[in-house]
């Protein structure tokens, strides 16, 4: 007999959650087969048995925290003994005794899942919307014959409690402050647990606040160049690289170009010491339904417009898919995050510590310009944030690097050369 453990992942991740047991107690295992998924702070990962038997015993349940090291499986040789779960507590009510082969029953719709307390029966989806909405699946109702919870149970359950005015004289739940605000007070409302990647941004997002001396700087771009000179050529690049061309291959080599020109934006502080970095890993942000995650583009300044196109759009699938690997998402050196695509027309993006600077990315509008002191025209504007730690980088030096972006966007023919 073997205990599987969770196992080392990275420097800065020490536990996880059970997001999902993929074998159940009895199921035979080979040696690397994935046994359960781990959700982590930054992707869900899968821990694979080191040798193969047959899965004895589960130490943990879905929902369950487990820490680096920490066995939550047991598997060994030859047939199973009774397959089980996690231990229950003590007074907790058996399992119901299983109807004689020789008894006959009329099927009844069940009212509720089991008995308050004991283990129900629920899929891995309406587990998890469980564990994200607050609610106890002992009170899930569902008429599957043999009690299993489904992912629409939970669902149905939820808005029903939702809809469903709450009785004045009812107890708080513990976790809960029992006062409730006035204007919360016979109001509809949804309690939903915070995933444990949203509850890593807020953690996160929250320390850059409190940590750095963050500013930030605005300008606007002209997009008007890059904009012909991509309905010029995207045909043709299609047709050659089989990728499309967007802008963000151009707001990248910008980037590149002006960290090389503002090195301490390219920059990292370690205790008492600067870190500056000659090498240009550039974080692109990519909405994903869990939360906001930013894989990593390596050795920009090596890579064609074409290349970092297609790693782009690479990256971006593997993060809607939930597929990115915690090598993905390591080792970044500056952030570009766009929120133009939301319709974002200005905003102040938050560092991605320990990063010192990132670029924010807006709607691309038309807007009235004076070209001269007699000509106005509409042209296609995009306005641009950077936000930067203002411990190692000075106003000068992010005004500059912000205005370099501008320039090389407004005549892609220099970003070429400097490429």
């Amino acid at each position: 007999m073997a205990e599987i453990k969770v196992p080392e992942l990275a420097e800065s991740i020490t536990e996880g959650t059970i997001a999902q047991w993929l074998k159940k107690p009895g199921d035979y295992v080979e040696k690397g087969e994935s046994i359960c998924e781990l959700e982590t702070d930054k992707v869900n990962v899968e821990i694979m048995a080191e040798e193969s038997g047959v899965l004895q015993q589960l130490l943990a349940n879905e929902g369950d925290t487990v820490a680096v090291g920490q066995a939550i499986a047991i598997i060994g040789e030859g047939a199973a003994a009774a397959p089980s779960v996690a231990p229950q507590p003590a007074d907790e009510p058996k399992p119901a005794a299983p109807v004689n082969q020789g008894e006959e029953t009329a099927p009844q719709p069940v009212a509720a899942v089991q008995v308050s307390g004991q283990r129900p029966i629920a899929s891995p989806a309406a587990r998890k919307m469980a564990r994200e909405k607050g609610i106890d699946l002992t009170q899930v109702p569902t008429a599957d014959p043999l009690g299993r919870v489904r992912k629409q149970d939970v669902a149905s359950f939820a808005a029903q409690t939702a809809a469903a005015p709450q009785p004045a004289s009812q107890a708080a739940p513990a976790s809960t402050p029992a006062a409730v605000p006035a204007a919360e007070a016979g109001k509809p409302v949804i309690r939903e647990k915070m995933s444990r990647r949203r509850q890593t941004i807020a953690k996160r997002l929250l320390e850059v606040t409190q940590t750095t001396a963050m500013l930030t700087t605005f300008n606007e771009i002209d997009m008007s160049a890059v904009i012909d000179l991509r309905k010029r050529k995207k045909d043709k690049f299609f047709e050659e690289h089989d990728v499309r061309l967007g802008f963000m291959s151009f707001f990248v080599k910008a980037a590149v170009a002006a960290l090389k020109k503002y090195p301490y934006v390219n920059a990292e502080i370690q205790g008492d010491e600067i870190l500056l970095k000659k090498y240009y890993d550039i974080g692109v942000a990519v909405s994903t339904d869990e939360g906001l995650v930013v894989p990593v583009v390596r050795d920009c300044d090596r890579k064609s417009f074409a290349e970092i196109e297609r790693d782009i759009a690479e990256l971006a699938a593997k993060a809607r898919s939930n597929k990115l690997s915690l090598a993905d998402l390591q080792g970044g050196t500056f952030t570009i995050t766009n929120g133009g695509v939301f319709g974002s027309l200005l905003s102040t993006p938050l560092l991605n510590g320990p990063q010192v600077g990132i670029l924010g990315m807006h709607a691309i509008k038309l807007r009235p310009v004076a070209i001269d002191e007699e000509r106005i025209e509409n042209r296609p504007m995009m306005y641009v944030a950077l936000s930067y730690d203002h411990r190692i980088i000075d106003g000068k030096e992010a005004v500059g690097f912000l205005k370099t972006v501008k320039d090389l966007i407004e005549n892609p023919e220099d970003l070429l050369l400097e490429s």
